[in-house]
């Protein structure tokens, strides 16, 4: 190959490489170009995406505040409602108290008239009592004068007359008494004794039926709620309360009527809230554990308050039911502690008048047991611990104790009238039980209120804090037969339209006086 031909095959070499680069560096650019109007169109199409979703969470966000609005000004409006409810209740209170108020005024000026009456007729019976003791007194002189005795002997001669009839009857009479007294004195002074006690004391119930819980902050309510209330609903299901949550802030209320059921929720909410993981199913294991928490504290406190007391010999069962009383309370005392107090009062009342002071601790503790049951088993917790301490092989003092304590039974033992004084000495102790002054006068009323609805009855009064009603009725209204049915339908709208504990007797008295004045 000549210097021509090699020159010729190096230049086209370097066109042909020229050619190459140039025909790459083209590709690149546009490959560049392609690359440039990509990334536009993906920032373009970005740009767009986030302006539509700003626009949809700006709707949304109005949307929540009108619904949020929506829902503020239907709690206001209810508010409203309701302080407009208390204002007219608040109203008819102050009108039936001007009711009242002219009512007594109008007996106060009745009770004047009687009283003037009264006087009247004392002045002349004075004046009566005068002409006969003067008449008695010339009667005397003249018989005297016709005896021929003085006062002194006439009194000798009849006196020594009636010694002489009296003299043998009266020896036996007084031989005979002092045998009798002689056999029975201890259990006659006893008997003496319980029933001074007994009038002397007092009688006062009550009952709580929510709980607070503190929250850390207001946040957790809605967390308590949870989505769409699941987690509220299962803390309910699983515990049996009301889940109270408000505008109160800082605070829930668990309500429930059942004391043991309350508190097994209160626990479980308070390990919730510490825990922070509130779903349904923490929910059931943290209630059931806390279940069986309180099922051992309350055969524990049982066995100790038994053991406490050296009582010997009690049923399980019934330790179970005096330890579920630690859960119980009655305007704002512990039945519990109510209970023991109970036991050592009766057995230094029991002590002093010679009695079992072990029989007597042991109807103190038992005696409000029924109280563990009255929201399983229906009837009066005298009654309900009286069958329970049969049922279980208790004593029958013991067990007439319990049932008489509120007079629902004869009394058949001294223990039976100890039992209900030392109970109404530590419930009417300063300090031991409190109740708002307004429910309990509320209460009063509703049953006064309710026994005047029906036609022929006068008036009605409420005795012993609300345990009984007397009903008097208009007997030119009402019939004997007419009276035995109205006392059963009293008695039966008490039982739909009213709460209280225990039971209300009702009496209904029927009866025509008649009064004429001789002037």
């Amino acid at each position: 190959m000549d210097s021509v031909d090699f020159l010729m095959l190096g230049g086209g070499l370097a066109v042909g490489a020229a050619c190459g680069w140039g025909i790459y560096y083209l590709r690149e650019k546009r490959r560049q170009e392609r690359l440039q109007q990509d990334a536009s169109s993906i920032i373009r199409d970005a740009e767009r995406s986030a302006r539509e979703l700003k626009d949809k969470t700006e709707d949304e966000l109005h949307k929540t505040k009108l619904d949020a609005r929506q829902d503020l000004d239907k709690e206001v409006d209810s508010r409203r409602g309701e302080l407009r409810k208390s204002e007219r209740t608040l109203e008819k209170r102050e009108s039936q108290l001007d009711r009242q108020e002219e009512k007594v005024q109008g007996k106060s000026r009745k009770l004047d008239e009687e009283k003037e009456r009264v006087q009247v007729k004392e002045k002349k019976l004075e004046d009566t009592q005068k002409e006969v003791d003067d008449s008695l007194t010339k009667q005397r002189s003249r018989l005297l004068e016709i005896a021929e005795l003085n006062p002194q002997e006439a009194k000798d001669i009849v006196l020594e007359r009636f010694e002489r009839e009296c003299a043998s009857d009266l020896a036996k009479f007084i031989k005979k008494n002092e045998e009798v007294k002689k056999e029975h004195a201890e259990e006659i002074s006893q008997r003496i004794l319980a029933s001074t006690i007994q009038r002397c004391a007092v009688q006062y119930t009550c009952e709580a039926v929510t709980s607070a819980i503190d929250l850390p902050s207001d946040d957790m309510k809605g967390r308590i709620i949870g989505r769409e209330g699941r987690n509220i609903r299962a803390i309910e299901k699983a515990t049996g309360v009301d889940v109270i949550v408000d505008d109160t802030p800082g605070v829930i209320i668990i309500s429930c009527f059942d004391a043991v059921r309350r508190e097994i929720a209160r626990k479980a909410m308070e390990r919730l809230i510490q825990d922070g993981r509130i779903h349904p199913a923490r929910v059931e294991d943290l209630v059931a554990t806390t279940r069986k928490e309180i099922e051992n504290d309350i055969k524990s406190a049982g066995r100790k308050t038994v053991k406490d007391l050296k009582l010997a010999r009690v049923h399980p069962q019934l330790q179970y039911l005096v330890g579920r009383l630690k859960f119980r309370s009655s305007y704002g005392q512990n039945v519990l502690d109510h209970s023991i107090e109970v036991a050592y009062i009766l057995a230094m009342i029991a002590a002093e008048l010679k009695l079992d002071p072990v029989v007597a601790r042991r109807c103190g503790i038992m005696h409000d047991m029924g109280k563990s049951l009255t929201h399983e088993v229906e009837g009066s917790h005298a009654i309900i611990g009286y069958e329970q301490a049969k049922r279980y092989d208790e004593k029958h003092l013991v067990c007439n104790a319990i049932g008489a304590h509120h007079e629902e039974m004869p009394y058949e033992s001294p223990y039976a009238v100890l039992t209900q004084v030392a109970d109404a000495i530590s419930a009417g102790r300063p300090g031991a039980r409190r109740d708002s002054i307004e429910r309990y006068i509320e209460r009063l009323e509703k049953l006064e209120k309710t026994a005047t609805s029906f036609d022929g009855v006068q008036s009605a009064f409420a005795l012993q804090a609300g345990r009984e009603l007397r009903v008097m009725a208009d007997a030119d209204k009402m019939s004997d037969d007419e009276a035995l049915v109205i006392a059963s339908k009293i008695a039966r709208k008490i039982e739909e339209e009213l709460t209280y504990p225990g039971e209300i007797k009702v009496t209904l008295i029927r009866e025509r006086r008649v009064t004429e004045v001789a002037h």
